[in-house]
């Protein structure tokens, strides 16, 4: 374990010595092992956009074993996926990637902002999982059944030694469309996961747009025209750092602004990224050449 993986673990006081030690194997493995930087690939989009949406640009991502083999070859931190992706890789890929299972889904033809739990601790044991992960959807009118879902999944997750990884996404209520995006709104969430006990907090890089009426004086004399400087907030926003914030990928985009939102991660001191979309729907080769990139940005050599 490297000093800086070790200076991260004390951070997380009134964690168990297991929990601790899934987090190290997420910050030990990979390309970026030891460094305090992550980059995790996640495959929750079937449920989410459908199987033609998500991997009919790039076919060969139907298959969950591609999933595995392109974060193992890539040198991620973790690979993150549903109960069945996980499954129909489980015995093959066993020991070679932290896994981290997600236990709510939705689907996009629901009309509430909600996700249905789809899978258990016991799962994530059984499948030697290092953490479970789980979305909120703070604005809701469903959230405080799913603050009320997380606080005893963590909880058993905890017991048993596995992490937590909360997806928290602004969404509903009175927020507006460009207020699922704003920097209050965003610090908001990361807060809002750090307070339900998660250890690894992944939220979306914030515009600098203002949407609490309340909150815009105390944001009014801050300079936050760069992502960076939003990104900073975030970070300040989990715990002052004591909590890792790492940032979606969102949508398909071109090379140069993935490259360049990992360098804004990087300079505002963020953990690292959650890319998904980004990397499997691009040719395996291409999306091999990306995430080698992303880790020299993360590593400082970009």
């Amino acid at each position: 374990m490297t000093p800086t993986v070790k200076a991260i673990l004390d951070k997380y006081e009134g964690t168990s010595p297991a929990v601790k030690a899934n987090l190290a194997r997420i910050l030990m493995q990979g390309h970026l092992g030891g460094t305090g930087k992550l980059v995790i690939l996640p495959v929750d989009q079937g449920f989410e956009h459908g199987p033609a949406r998500s991997f009919a640009i790039n076919p060969a991502a139907y298959d969950p074993h591609y999933h595995y083999q392109l974060a193992i070859d890539a040198g991620l931190s973790a690979y993150a996926a549903p109960l069945g992706m996980l499954e129909a890789g489980a015995d093959t890929f066993a020991g070679q990637i932290p896994t981290i299972l997600k236990v709510n889904s939705s689907n996009s033809w629901a009309t509430s902002i909600d996700q249905a739990v789809t899978a258990s601790v016991g799962d994530a044991l059984r499948l030697g999982c290092a953490a479970i992960g789980f979305t909120i959807y703070p604005g809701s009118d469903q959230i405080f059944e799913q603050m009320e879902e997380i606080r005893a999944l963590r909880e058993e997750a905890e017991a048993v030694g596995l992490a937590t990884v909360i997806w928290s996404y602004p969404r509903g209520g009175d927020l507006s469309k460009e207020g699922e995006l704003a920097l209050d709104v965003g610090a908001y969430a990361a807060h809002m996961a750090a307070l339900l006990g998660a250890h690894i907090i992944k939220t979306k890089l914030p515009t600098d747009h203002i949407e609490q009426k309340e909150a815009k004086p105390l944001y009014k004399d801050g300079d936050f025209t760069s992502q960076a400087a939003r990104v900073r907030h975030m970070v300040q926003a989990s715990f002052a750092g004591r909590r890792i914030n790492v940032f979606s990928g969102g949508a398909a985009k071109g090379e140069d602004a993935v490259f360049q939102d990992a360098r804004d991660i990087r300079d505002g001191g963020g953990q690292g990224s959650i890319i998904g979309r980004n990397t499997f729907q691009r040719p395996r080769e291409e999306a091999l050449a990306m995430l080698a990139r992303i880790v020299r940005i993360y590593k400082g050599e970009e």
